[in-house]
């Protein structure tokens, strides 16, 4: 519903303020088959694997509109093979089981990468904060239609390592 980019927004213009620290760039992120933002009109029937963002005229689409153009930032749409590389991506690399609507935020901080939205920042200076809301659990579903791999090991230590990869 737009809601989350709002109030992040909100409550960073009260830090900002408050603490005199600088404001961040606002990106958010559409899943390809409901963008409404993105496409500048409604979408009467959306459809994603990411169900928390399948909506298709979000209640804080204006407000929105406005943390992108006021931090300066973007909103874009994302594909559901990206939004489910993310998903699977976070729960390989970082042990993180989030919904596949959170994985969406990084979908698109992967692609903007791969365009090299980033590669121009001083990377010293380049902080990014992704904010994953969504559990797994909040959509159970989705990992049952994944294809896996499942590891066994004995249990014991050095067969657990060696499942891992690890010598050690």
């Amino acid at each position: 519903n737009a809601g989350n980019i709002t109030a992040y927004w909100k409550g960073y213009q009260e830090i900002a303020t408050r603490q005199g620290l600088g404001l961040p760039r606002m990106m958010g992120f559409q899943a390809w088959g409901a963008a409404p933002i993105v496409l500048g009109r409604p979408v009467a029937e959306p459809k994603t694997v990411a169900t928390a963002i399948r909506i298709g005229k979000p209640a804080s689409w204006q407000a929105a509109v406005r943390a992108r153009e006021e931090s300066g930032g973007t909103i874009a749409r994302v594909t559901d093979r990206e939004i489910l590389a993310a998903y699977r991506l976070l729960a390989r690399a970082e042990g993180v089981f989030c919904e596949p609507s959170s994985a969406a935020g990084v979908a698109g901080l992967l692609r903007l990468g791969a365009e090299g939205l980033f590669k121009a920042a001083d990377k010293a200076a380049l902080r990014i904060v992704c904010v994953l809301t969504g559990h797994g659990l909040k959509d159970p579903e989705t990992p049952k239609t994944l294809p896996c791999r499942w590891t066994v090991a004995a249990p014991d230590i050095r067969a657990l390592r060696k499942a891992l990869g690890r010598k050690r």
